[in-house]
């Protein structure tokens, strides 16, 4: 893994050892309380090994990117702003693959600019964040606990990590560094996802899009995937037996073959 940085964006980057190259670089978008890491983990080095020149930025904020310190005053444009600086350095125009809050930062990107394709993983739907938050308030009210903690620059239960994110049983030692690897999130761009800047669906570019959710999914459940799929007239590809975390999952090779095949479907 070579981790680098674009301007100020921290960027990790796995780079395919052999020909051919595929026509475009993957560029990966974290999901909130994250980072670039959580791509490193599987998904980089799985898709340099199918031929792809693979990226994963930290927006601001976030892991090795600037300002820390200011993290509540981003909002989602900043973030696409980062999205939009590290874009417009790649080796070719990227296809966007974001996950929970960084699959909305993709759409609001898609208002402004297009992409060869975007995949969206258990991404906010465009509606918002309200409906899952409601949601997991009755269902899960600890974790929504868990949740408010971090924003305030808490850490979690361990147990309401595991809750948050997965399903499937994790390792307790990889549990753990995770657990470390956590951060808080700007609760500006939260609000931003809630209630106040949401995508204009009608003015998105149209490009090739995959839509993939999981079942046991507690932040992002399958109907708010699927509402996201309709509202893009597309069909949801829900995963069985995994949850929020699917690159993270014990089952991630699943849903990243799924995805490459995809690719290779589209040309991509």
């Amino acid at each position: 893994m070579n981790a680098s940085f674009f301007g100020e964006i921290e960027v990790m980057a796995r780079l395919p050892e052999a020909d051919p190259v595929r026509p475009h670089p993957l560029l990966f978008v974290h999901g909130a309380y994250a980072a670039a890491w959580c791509w490193d983990e599987h998904f980089l080095p799985y898709f340099a090994d199918q031929g792809y020149a693979s990226y994963a930025l930290s927006l601001s904020g976030h892991g090795g990117s600037r300002r820390r310190d200011l993290l509540d005053s981003y909002s989602i444009d900043n973030y696409v702003d980062d999205l939009v600086e590290v874009a417009n350095r790649m080796p070719g125009e990227p296809v966007l693959i974001g996950h929970s809050m960084g699959g909305m930062v993709v759409q609001k990107y898609l208002e402004r600019h297009t992409a060869p394709g975007v995949v969206l993983l258990a991404s906010v739907p465009p509606q918002g964040l309200l409906g899952s938050a409601l949601g997991l308030a009755f269902r899960k009210p600890g974790l929504m606990t868990d949740l408010n903690r971090m924003l305030g620059g808490g850490h979690p239960d361990p147990a309401g990590l595991h809750d948050a994110l997965f399903h499937q049983p994790q390792d307790e030692a990889k549990l753990m560094r995770y657990y470390n690897l956590m951060q808080p999130e700007s609760l500006r761009a939260i609000w931003d996802m809630t209630l106040f800047n949401l995508p204009s669906p009608a003015s998105l570019h149209r490009v090739p899009m995959l839509i993939i959710g999981a079942e046991h999914d507690n932040l992002i459940p399958p109907d708010q995937v699927e509402m996201t799929a309709r509202t893009y007239d597309h069909e949801a590809e829900i995963f069985p037996g995994m949850g929020h975390g699917m690159m993270l999952e014990a089952g991630w090779k699943d849903v990243a073959s799924f995805i490459g095949k995809w690719l290779e479907r589209n040309r991509l």
